[in-house]
């Protein structure tokens, strides 16, 4: 059901014959290119030597997944790390539905799991930053009956919308839900997706904004998104928020000062907080 390896991380003192939850990141590599080795490289070092998701795992004591999805650089415009419509709508055998293939990752991980006497609950937490964090976002709105929380950040100021139109502008996938019952075979389940506990944050001084590349957005998204809300990361991440609130989106949106496009302990520290208190409901 899937054809790319995944990195699986287990921290030591991991707990035995007790249920936990799979924390799952997907992986970014930050750049394009045709070697898998150099993808595999950038996940096993996410995995288990630094990132806000080694971090959680390794505080939390719980398994962590990374997929090895390749960015293939002879297909610069299909940005399979934040999971956009070019990757969505792939047919070849090796890249069609990536979201399955992760589904199927994470299953065949709890049986591997459970031979080693750790359980996992069937629903898991997800963690991204940058593309990782769009590719989470996205990947939320498809399986929202499948996450027990996420927490996204560094994401361009940009989140997928729970809505049709915008402004009176049909936005389809990645933008909002337009076209989702016709790409994914079903409606997009709100009630599902306004259930899940999300903590969503940015630096106040992220200007990262891949929206402005042809390899995140065509043409005519981008000028949905710029003149609908806004040109600027900072800007376009209000908007988003405003729109989340009135949705109802169970949401937490936090702001950190003196922040660019990275983390801080204080951010890790807030994101293993907000996971801990997940595990304790």
């Amino acid at each position: 059901g899937f054809y790319h390896n995944y990195i699986l991380f287990i921290p030591k003192g991991t707990p035995l014959n007790k249920k936990l939850f799979l924390l799952v990141e997907p992986n970014n590599t930050g750049k394009i290119t045709d070697s898998i080795e150099v993808h595999k490289k950038y996940a096993v070092n996410l995995a288990a030597v630094r990132s806000v998701g080694n971090n959680i795992s390794t505080e939390l004591k719980i398994p962590l997944l990374v997929p090895v999805f390749p960015r293939p650089e002879s297909q610069p415009l299909m940005y399979i790390h934040a999971l956009d419509r070019d990757i969505i709508l792939e047919k070849t055998q090796a890249l069609r539905r990536l979201d399955l293939q992760l589904l199927e990752m994470i299953s065949d991980a709890g049986i591997l799991l459970k031979s080693m006497d750790i359980q996992v609950e069937p629903k898991f937490f997800m963690n991204g930053f940058s593309a990782s964090g769009t590719f989470t976002n996205r990947f939320s709105f498809i399986h929202p009956d499948k996450i027990q929380a996420l927490a996204i950040g560094g994401f361009n100021g940009k989140l997928m919308l729970p809505q049709n139109n915008l402004n009176g502008i049909a936005i389809d996938y990645p933008i909002g839900i337009n076209d989702f019952k016709e790409i994914f075979g079903d409606k997009f389940d709100l009630d599902s997706y306004k259930e899940i506990p999300q903590f969503i944050y940015m630096g106040a001084l992220d200007d990262n904004d891949a929206v402005q590349f042809d390899d995140a957005y065509t043409e005519e998204e981008r000028k949905i998104i710029n003149e609908n809300l806004g040109s600027k990361v900072q800007a376009r991440y209000l908007e988003c928020q405003k729109i989340y609130t009135k949705k109802n989106i169970n949401a937490v949106f936090r702001t950190y000062e003196k922040v660019g496009h990275w983390t801080t302990a204080e951010v890790n520290l807030e994101v293993i907080k907000f996971f801990m208190a997940q595990m304790k409901k």
